[in-house]
């Protein structure tokens, strides 16, 4: 019975990491089941923000007084491209589309196994250049905006 329920487990989590497949390039990084490596989406560099909040108390004649309240947003932009006559299936945004459109934080791994905790898809953006004459798309630059998802429970 244990190894029925382990068996199935193991096929549950590989089905997720079916939807593409980073070949024999090395993954960069995973955001739930979907990996940026050079045979899907690579990014060019990993932009992150981070805010703290201090909030002030006035005060007369004197500057305000400030007090630390806690971290604030945590935000990661991942601009990249996709070249599909090099690398690509062609549907990585559509993927990416799709992870967001769940509505759920999803996990943010390192291509070294490092755990970001959750993180949500704030935007997409996307330009399609290089056209074929059958107007097939040879290259998709696109901007991956994600927000820090809060681990606690606390609402």
């Amino acid at each position: 019975m244990k190894r029925e329920f382990v068996t199935a487990s193991i096929d549950k989590l590989l089905s997720s990491f079916q939807s593409n497949d980073s070949g024999n390039a090395p993954v960069l990084l995973m955001l739930g089941g979907f990996k940026f490596s050079l045979n899907t989406a690579v990014f060019q560099e990993i932009q992150q923000s981070n805010e703290y909040g201090w909030a002030a108390q006035e005060r007369i004649g004197q500057m305000a007084a400030l007090q630390y309240t806690g971290p604030g947003k945590a935000s990661m932009t991942l601009p990249g491209v996709i070249h599909y006559q090099f690398r690509g299936a062609g549907d990585e945004l559509s993927q990416l589309r799709k992870l967001a459109a769940q509505g759920k934080p999803q996990r943010l791994l390192t291509g070294k196994g490092g755990n970001l905790g959750l993180w949500v898809i704030d935007k997409i953006d996307a330009t399609a250049s290089g056209f074929t004459v059958d107007a097939g798309i040879q290259r998709h630059e696109f901007t991956l905006s994600l927000r820090k998802h809060s681990d606690g429970t606390n609402v």
